[in-house]
This record gives structure tokens, sequence and C-alpha cells, in this order.
């Protein structure tokens, strides 16, 4: 819950204790009313800013404000609408002095060298995160739902909302994907209908350049995907390049933040998962987990020591028979987002090697991880 009131002075303590009860009362009434709101909150604020920590934050500062001003709520327009105008308002502000989170494929062309030398990481740059589906709250929506949300916050389309100014994306997000009527966001937004709809026609051709073709995305409880995603963690886990190539799609992309280097066609990352991380059978471990709404997974490999370590979190998009792109995020602290070990249990590792899978459920581990050259 959130803290309220200080302790009282002991003169005052009877009219204290009758204040205190009744702040606790409006606190537990706050509480129950936004909860219900917190997960579309945090959906909302991440598509507007591309990181799960920022999103957090600011979805905790909306949930902080809205409290701050709970007395002033007349109830003219309703929570929901009062909750997602301080969110637009937070994220705005946010937004004012960051640049926009790209992801490798947003800041040039392929590389064509998969084994020749690459630059150095740039801390510098904010990169684009994805958010675990756990955060999305879309586990007890009904079916349609389910898949809306899966659409609108495919790391590609997340990606592509970056490239626009912070007022348009607000609008665009409101409008197309929330699916609210241009009177409701011009009124969120102190402006006219007109003002949004133009807002919006700016946004969406903007847009059109830069957001990817889903038509043909399988969705995750497609049977088909189910057994591409089996056959490519088994070439993985089994070091078997030539099938892990057979399975991507021609002009298939592979990138991975924080490197700015990127690739496109099936050869050529078969030639660098090769080159940049070799391995042998049972060096690497792959645990399901999803994100954006894509099938993911955390990538462990194997140390000298024999302990499988965090390595990256891929997040795949996948067609009804190929894995068009994957997105291989090289930062540990997403695994700590995730929920996911920094190690893998011998007995979770033992486990997988006899049943072929790995398993969901593993212990927290503290070990670093090597990382491929």
């Amino acid at each position: 819950m959130l803290g309220v009131g200080r302790p009282a002075p002991p003169g005052e303590a009877s009219a204290a204790s009758g204040e205190g009860v009744a702040a606790m009362a409006a606190e537990e009434d706050f509480v129950r009313l936004t909860n219900p709101f917190r997960d579309e909150l945090l959906a909302y604020c991440y598509r507007m800013l591309g990181s799960i920590q920022d999103a957090e934050d600011q979805t905790q500062e909306t949930l902080l404000r809205a409290w701050r001003s709970y007395d002033e709520f007349e109830g003219r327009a309703s929570l929901r609408t009062w909750l997602y105008r301080i969110a637009t308002n937070a994220c705005l502000r946010a937004l004012e002095h960051r640049s926009r989170r790209p992801l490798p494929s947003g800041l040039g062309g392929p590389s064509t060298d998969p084994e020749g030398h690459f630059a150095a990481v740039s801390p510098e740059i904010p990169w684009l995160q994805p958010i675990p589906d756990t955060l999305l709250g879309a586990a007890e929506a009904d079916p349609a739902a389910i898949v809306a949300s899966r659409q609108s916050t495919r790391l590609a389309l997340v990606a592509a909302l970056q490239y626009l100014p912070a007022r348009q994306r607000a609008v665009l997000i409101l409008r197309d994907v929330l699916a609210w009527r241009a009177t409701e966001v011009a009124a969120l937004l102190d402006t006219s209908s007109i003002a949004v709809n133009s807002i919006l026609q700016r946004a969406r051709a903007q847009l059109e350049h830069v957001a990817p073709r889903e038509d043909d995305l399988a969705e995750p409880d497609d049977p088909s995907q189910r057994a591409l995603l089996d056959r490519y963690v088994a070439a993985f886990e089994n070091a078997d390049i030539a099938v892990l190539t057979r399975l991507l799609a021609e002009d298939a992309v592979w990138e991975m933040p924080p490197r700015v280097e990127w690739f496109t066609g099936r050869d050529t990352i078969g030639r660098l998962v090769a080159a940049r991380c070799p391995a042998g059978p049972g060096d690497n471990r792959m645990v399901p987990t999803g994100a954006n709404g894509q099938p993911a997974f955390a990538l462990y490999r194997r140390g000298e020591d024999g302990v499988h370590r965090a390595h990256s979190l891929q997040v795949l998009t996948v067609s009804r028979d190929r894995i068009t792109r994957a997105v291989a995020f090289h930062q540990r602290e997403l695994f700590v987002a995730f929920g996911l070990p920094l190690a893998l249990p011998a007995k979770a590792v033992a486990a997988s090697h006899r049943t072929g899978r790995t398993s969901r459920h593993v212990t927290q581990g503290v070990a670093r991880a090597p990382s491929c050259r």
C-alpha cells in the first residue's frame, strides 16, 4: 500500500487515532479502485517509453500523483480516464530530455562480416528493452483482448513507436491501440478533436514507413509454431548450426543489443552463431519465457566450471514455418526483470538433458555469465 500520515504528538493521540483510521480507509479504497488499472497503465507507459524500468517508474509515479490528489477527484471523468491523464503527462515529462530507444537495426544498415571486428559497446545508447508477458496482464483477459495485447506490444512495433514525437506517440496509442474516441483524447490532452485527428494522421503516416508487416505472423499457441520452436531449441542445445540455419527465413534478421552490429540472411546468421558463440552439444540450455506477446528464450552457456550461466535473452518473431527475426539481448539485468535465474542448478540441467527440454522452474543463481566474442 501507499504509506500516508505520521505519528501524532501524545496530546493529540485520540484525535490522531480517528484521523489515522480514516486515512487508512481512504488508502485502502484508493488501492482497491486503482489496482485493476495498474497492468494496463504499465503496458501504456512501456509502449510510450520502451523500457521496463522507466515504465514501472512512471506507473508508480502516476499512482503516487493520483493518491496525492485523490481528494480532489470529482468524478467528472472516469477514474480510468483520470489515471491515463496523469500517466500521459508523466510519460511526456519523462520523454522531454530523452532520446528514443532503438534496436540496432534502427541505427544503420546491416553488417556483412560476422567473423570480422565488432565495434566497442556503446553504454550511452538507451536501448529498447523487452517486457515480460507476465507484466502485461493479459492472462485473465478474454481471447480477443489477449490477441490485441500481443499485437500492440510486438517488439518491432514498440521500436517503430519510438520514431514518433512523444505527443504523436501518445495520440496514436490512445486512438489506435486503446481505441479511445477523438473527443476523449482531446479532453485528456486539453486540445481539440480536430487537433487530435491531425496529430493522428501525421503519426500514422510516419509509422507506415517504419512499422513491421505482421500479416503472416503465427500466434504463440499455433501448433506449427510450437513444433518449430522445439526444433529451434534442440538446434541450439545440440549446437547444430545446419539445422538452426534451415529454421530461419531466407531474409531473417539477427540483432544483439547492446552491440550495434546486426545481420540479415540465414547463411550469414549461421556463420555469426558459429563464429561468435562456438559451442558443443550441451553447452547451451534454453529456458522458455514470453516477451512482448512473442516467444522468447533465456540462453544459458556452460562455463569451464560446468555451470550454465545467464548469457542472453532471445525474443523471436515467427511466421508460419520460419523464424524471421531474433533479438538477442545481451543484458543480464533483463534476467532479473524477467524473474529468471542467473545460473541453472545442476539438477535442472540434468533433467533437461534427460528429457530434451529445459525446465521453467529453476533456482536463482549469482555467478557471472560468460560472453560470446
